[in-house]
């Protein structure tokens, strides 16, 4: 068992690593899809006042997908996903 926790610590060493820059790269994404939501949804308006209600639709449904319900959710999930394995792991190695 002992062997198994030695050739797992450098796994957490990776698996650590990796989870701060997902996490990292996650908060700026999440950032700039705030702002994208906000142009599309602005975008959106701007077309269906214009008479292209289809472009419209197809605007909101963009906004949708960049807001924080879409994808952005489905990546703070697999963060969270990610980081469940980390500690895991480390219980594994610790206990």
């Amino acid at each position: 068992m002992i062997v198994l926790k030695i050739l797992a610590a450098p796994v957490m060493v990776a698996l650590s690593l990796l989870a701060a820059m997902v996490t990292f790269l996650f908060c700026v994404a999440s950032a700039v899809c705030e702002l994208g939501c906000i142009v599309l949804t602005l975008l959106s308006v701007i077309l269906f006042i214009g008479g292209q209600t289809v472009g419209g639709v197809v605007c909101l449904v963009l906004a949708f997908l960049v807001s924080p319900f879409g994808v952005p959710a489905i990546a703070e999930w697999l963060v969270d996903k990610l980081h469940s394995a980390k500690f895991a792991l480390r219980d594994f190695i610790t206990g």
